[in-house]
């Protein structure tokens, strides 16, 4: 059963930065793709990025684009999401999603949002407030 284990949330002002880490085990990661997802309180699932299993290709939500930036180290079996120019309205919860590559294809990766229980892991999330 795969595991996904989140980490680098907390507490930033307006403008700021912070690093999410994602690291994953139990699973053959090289064969699955990676998203980002966050849920704002009282908000449903926000679809945020995701990375094909070569870490060849990204995609991001309008949201987020040009401010987020996922990446993922197979080596380590861990994929991350730098968040820059952070606004209050990041405040979420960070969950990293985890989807097996159709035919094993390493090209491919989830570009647009999907329903959550398309996903085949996921982890439990991570905190990111925005507040002054």
């Amino acid at each position: 059963e795969g595991q996904l284990v989140e980490s680098g949330g907390g507490v930033v002002q307006p403008g700021g930065s912070l690093n999410l880490t994602c690291t994953t085990s139990g699973f053959t990661f090289t064969k699955f793709a990676m998203s980002w997802v966050r849920q704002a309180p009282g908000k449903g699932m926000e679809w945020l990025t995701g990375i094909n299993s070569r870490g060849s290709s990204a995609y991001y939500a309008n949201s987020v684009k040009g401010r987020f930036t996922t990446s993922r180290d197979n080596a380590k079996n861990t994929v991350y999401l730098h968040l820059n120019s952070l606004k209050t309205e990041d405040t979420a919860l960070y969950y990293c999603a985890a989807k097996y590559s159709p035919d094993g294809c390493k090209y491919w990766a989830v570009t647009k949002p999907v329903p959550p229980h398309k996903f085949d892991y996921w982890g439990q999330g991570t905190q990111v407030t925005v507040s002054l």
